[in-house]
C-alpha cells in the first residue's frame, strides 16, 4: 500500500472552481412583488418642518398620518394587481393588498392643531409647524 498525503490547494487533484461552483450565482430580485416602502424627505424651518413622502398607486382616502409630539407615523394601504394577457386570455394574475408604514421623529414637537397634509400625483406634502411651547431650560448639574 502506498502512503496517503494530505490534499493541498496546489494539488491538481483539488479541484478549486468546481468546489465553488454555484456559489456565487447571481440573484435577481423581484421586485415588482415587494411590498411598498415609503421614501420620505425632510425639511426644516425656522418654524416648521416639512415632509414630501413618496406613496405612488397609494388613494388618498387609504392614507394615515399620527403625530404625537415629535414622532410622526405615515401609513398606508395598498392594493396592486397585476394582469398579463396574451390573445384575450389571462396568462397571469396577481394581487398584492398590505399595508407599509414609516415612522420617524423630529428634533421638536409638532402643533399638531395646525398640521397640514395634502396628496397629489403619488407624493404626500405634510407642513407641521413645530409647537411653541415653553421653552428648555437647561438645569444645572451639582
Amino acid at each position: 500500500m502506498g502512503t496517503l498525503k494530505p490534499l493541498s490547494l496546489f494539488d491538481p487533484a483539488f479541484d478549486v472552481p468546481s468546489l465553488f461552483k454555484g456559489f456565487m450565482s447571481p440573484v435577481w430580485m423581484d421586485t415588482e412583488n415587494l411590498p411598498p416602502a415609503i421614501k420620505v424627505d425632510v425639511e426644516e424651518t425656522e418654524d416648521r418642518y416639512l415632509v414630501k413622502a413618496d406613496m405612488p398607486g397609494v388613494a388618498k382616502d387609504d392614507i394615515r398620518v399620527d403625530v404625537d409630539g415629535n414622532q410622526v407615523t405615515i401609513a398606508a394601504e395598498v392594493r396592486r394587481e397585476t394582469k398579463d394577457e396574451k390573445a384575450g386570455k389571462v396568462i397571469r394574475s396577481e394581487r398584492y393588498m398590505g399595508s407599509m408604514t414609516r415612522s420617524f421623529t423630529l428634533p421638536a414637537d409638532v402643533d399638531f392643531e395646525k398640521a397640514e397634509a395634502k396628496y397629489a400625483d403619488g407624493v404626500l406634502r405634510l407642513t407641521l409647524p413645530k409647537h411653541k411651547g415653553a421653552p428648555t431650560h437647561r438645569v444645572e448639574v451639582h
